[in-house]
């Protein structure tokens, strides 16, 4: 049987008055989200070859080359598509895109597709064969496999947000899981949305990313619901400000070392990585700096919205 403190009106809720400032920082977090959809709706999403197809080339040159002479070599390949080349791993290796010709029939668009392969693959290792180019691999995804992934990607995230509502409202109560989905809704829109605007490619490992990241934020988030649960059961006359505020404060050590841990660990494989590794890790990075904010100033906060609107019973 928990044990109720009795506390005077001058007992500190801890060090940091948190929700003193949730005007401000609910009105930031508001504007970045719409910031965020804006974006997304007007620039719309950089879909990688996972999602609306097409086909990559991995390239390795034992000696120096330079990209720009790829992509030169390559521009008058208009039937081809969109043409990209980026760097991959160490070294003069590369990645060259393109999304190929589209026909008729499934025959048609396979035969086209083979007979693009094979020009790029020729073009490359003719045109740069003083540069001893070896083809490591060719991936390629169909338009309606990709549209099977990109369709089949989102609704996971859906579906995860869905369970997550369901869960701590069981977990928990009624009155936390807004804020837990308010909270990844949150993280993973503005992680987006940022990953979009340094000009980035979203594809399954990305996705992959974001949901991990879900995971992430919702552990923290979890770990926060708990505290104000257990604080609500030792001072029971205060005020849900005051029990956010010294929950919120109770956790800040440990929400800072885990987060700070994941964030400087992703920041290497940043930094060091290349490829798709580097992106994961990019992504990584963001949402562990908005999943730490979200916990703090999205989440627990939102139990006062809800009581303010006489959504869930006020605590006297």
């Amino acid at each position: 049987m928990s044990k109720a403190y009795h506390v005077t009106e001058s007992e500190s809720f801890g060090r940091f008055d948190f929700v003193k400032s949730l005007g401000l920082f609910g009105g930031i977090s508001i504007l970045l989200v719409i910031l965020s959809f804006v974006y997304l709706s007007v620039k719309g999403i950089n879909y990688g070859i996972d999602f609306k197809g097409g086909t990559e080339i991995q390239v390795k040159f034992n000696k120096d080359v330079h990209i720009d002479e790829i992509r030169k070599s390559l521009e008058g390949m208009h039937h081809l598509g969109e043409i990209g080349v980026q760097g991959f791993g160490e070294g003069n290796e590369y990645i060259v895109r393109f999304q190929g010709e589209a026909g008729a029939t499934d025959k048609e668009t396979n035969d086209k597709l083979n007979a693009s392969i094979a020009e790029v693959r020729t073009k490359i290792t003719t045109q740069f064969a003083a540069f001893e180019p070896d083809i490591r691999r060719i991936d390629t995804v169909g338009p309606q496999v990709g549209g099977e992934l990109k369709r089949n990607g989102f609704l996971a995230v859906f579906y995860c947000l869905l369970i997550i509502l369901i869960y701590v409202a069981v977990r928990f109560d009624y009155k936390y899981a807004p804020g837990a989905v308010l909270c990844l809704f949150h993280d993973a829109v503005i992680t987006l949305a940022i990953f979009i605007l340094v000009g980035k490619e979203v594809n399954v490992p990305i996705l992959a990313a974001i949901l991990s990241l879900i995971g992430f934020s919702l552990n923290d988030t979890i770990v926060v619901f708990d505290r104000i649960r257990e604080t609500e059961h030792l001072y029971k006359e205060k005020t849900s400000k005051f029990i956010i505020n010294r929950a919120i404060n109770d956790m800040l050590g440990r929400t800072l070392i885990t987060s700070g841990t994941v964030f400087v660990s992703s920041l290497c494989l940043f930094i060091f990585a290349n490829g798709v590794v580097s992106d994961i890790a990019f992504a990584i990075c963001i949402g562990i700096f908005f999943g730490a904010y979200s916990s703090i100033y999205v989440a627990a906060p939102t139990i006062l919205i809800m009581e303010k609107l006489n959504l869930t019973p006020k605590r006297t």
